[in-house]
């Protein structure tokens, strides 16, 4: 019987498999089918996500030829580019649903069979075949099983990838390391002995497995990067798992996109830890940690964390907006989460910095008038203002002045003089308004009463408080005064403050009544008043 015979008889029989699949195991079904049209060849069965015996070829280990009579079966469709602005026009792309290789390693000769079909939940699953002409003799062939050495070995590791966690699996991604894969520390603004420590403390527990045992204390570390979004914690992380991926020995970086999961977030937490022992030493990394640990993952969480099983040469990362959300047995014991390091909204300095950061872009530029002298004065006007939101402010302004038509207020205004901005509009946006349900009546006790006049009282000075926040005033020299960009900019600022939240915390603990709306007493506002005054 020839190969195409066989091939024909392979096909046929597997379609017949799929109009009656329901009370069949596909796997065993087409192993059978297989036996029996090579009843001389060894068949081992692998997974492609176990032994990924095409993309080990496609890397160059291997060489592996598709058959391309008309027997097997692939679905032919149009792929788009990977971006609408690619100038690529796209190509045409093979599926395949049922085909043979002819595969060769080491110099030795195999047939490998891909065959894809769906479990009941409809989820598209593959498996692999691996016929060697060895004749079934044995339960296993030592060349088949020297191949799937290898190729497994090549399928753990990443190449120009980041592991994801999402829906229930992990997935390698390419798109997501290409993301990160220019992020470098100089784009960073962050104060120089933090930035410092948080580098060394990454770089360094890979380089002190030696040390960790000599001093017999398990070689495991976490870290949590907390603070008000929008100043760096993200950008933080791309550049570390940029710098690792590039050691002689590049570590590989683990990223928990969701826990959610049919089977629920604690089998998720399970699978989580039990890949990163398997890619240790490694980056896990848990960004917004605390909206995936709740009060019922809490426990297992930590389990897993501390756990009976080892979890040698795995630092944790993981990051938060909200530091107080998270369960303290998190985030205040040490050999959990054993360093804190607080992003906190870039004071004038970092600000100056940010704005040399940008102006080093245009140096050569003769479109774009950027001094650097412009930076103390921007970095004065901008006090509140997260990295994001200066982002935001020099490429608006940016943009403005490359069209090269700022409006005629811009054009006319003098930038002499003091800067101040009073926006009455973004303080009523911050303000917070205490409502209560009920007029009090006449029944209600003079208590009563008494608690909700103290409390509009605090509120009103609350939103005071955060109204002078908005106010800017800064001496704008006169030498400064043809720079169009700095005009712009000042316009600009103006605007933004309009928009962004001033509160100089992540977040603010509000009492709450029990029946009602938030109340706000008057020792509440002065322990929130002390706090800011501490930093």
């Amino acid at each position: 019987m020839d190969d195409t015979t066989c091939l024909s008889g392979a096909l046929e029989h597997w379609r017949t498999y799929n109009h009656q699949r329901e009370n069949t195991d596909p796997e065993l079904a087409a192993l059978g089918i297989l036996r029996d049209w090579f009843p001389k060849y060894h068949i081992t069965l692998t997974k492609t996500s176990k032994c990924d015996l095409i993309g080990f070829a496609t890397a160059g280990h291997a060489t592996a030829v598709l058959s391309d009579d008309q027997f097997s079966y692939a679905s032919r469709s149009y792929e788009a580019p990977a971006y609408r602005l690619d100038k690529a026009s796209g190509r045409v792309k093979d599926e395949v649903g049922f085909g043979r290789w002819s595969y060769n390693w080491n110099n030795t000769d195999y047939f490998v069979y891909q065959v894809d079909y769906k479990d009941r939940y409809e989820r598209l699953l593959r498996s692999l075949f691996v016929l060697h002409p060895d004749g079934p003799k044995k339960l296993y062939n030592a060349a088949t099983d020297a191949l799937l050495l290898a190729a497994g070995q090549w399928t753990k590791e990443l190449h120009g990838e980041i592991y994801v966690f999402d829906t229930a699996e992990w997935k390698k991604s390419k798109e997501l390391f290409k993301s990160v894969e220019g992020s470098s520390w100089e784009d960073v603004i962050l104060d120089a002995d933090m930035k410092a420590s948080l580098i060394d403390d990454v770089q360094n527990f890979f380089d002190a497995q030696e040390l960790y045992h000599a001093m017999n204390v398990p070689w495991k570390r976490g870290v949590i990067l907390h603070g008000l979004p929008g100043n760096g914690k993200t950008l933080s992380i791309k550049a570390l798992i940029n710098n690792l991926s590039k050691r002689e020995n590049p570590v590989p970086a683990l990223y928990v996109k969701s826990l959610d999961a049919c089977s629920g977030p604690k089998w998720s937490i399970q699978v989580i830890f039990k890949k990163a022992r398997i890619m240790a030493p490694c980056l896990l990394i848990f960004e917004d940690l605390d909206s995936m640990v709740s009060q019922k993952t809490r426990s297992y969480f930590l389990n897993e964390v501390d756990g009976l099983e080892s979890n040698e040469g795995i630092l944790m990362i993981g990051s938060t907006n909200h530091l107080d959300q998270l369960d303290t047995a998190i985030t205040k014991r040490p050999s959990r989460f054993d360093r804190k390091y607080n992003f906190r909204l870039p004071d004038e300095e970092r600000r100056a910095d940010y704005c040399r950061y940008w102006c080093q872009k245009f140096v050569e530029s003769k479109s774009v008038d950027f001094p650097e002298s412009i930076c103390p004065v921007i970095a004065k006007m901008t006090e509140g203002f997260s990295f994001a939101y200066l982002k935001e402010l020099f490429i608006t302004s940016l943009l403005t002045l490359a069209r090269g038509t700022p409006d005629e207020d811009i054009e006319k205004e003098s930038v002499h003089g003091a800067f101040q901005s009073d926006n009455t509009s973004a303080a009523g946006s911050d303000a917070v308004v205490v409502e209560s349900e009920d007029t009090p009546k006449d029944t209600e006790t003079a208590e009563a009463a008494e608690a909700a006049k103290a409390a509009a009282a605090a509120a009103t000075a609350l939103e005071a408080q955060k109204a002078s926040k908005l106010r800017r005033l800064v001496e704008i020299p006169k030498e400064f005064d043809d720079i169009v960009l700095l005009r712009i900019v000042k316009k600009n600022v103006i605007m933004l403050l309009g928009e962004m939240d001033n509160t100089d915390k992540a977040s603010e603990k509000i009492p709450a009544c029990d029946n009602g709306p938030p109340v706000f007493s008057p020792e509440w506002f002065a322990q929130q008043t002390a706090r800011e005054e501490e930093d």
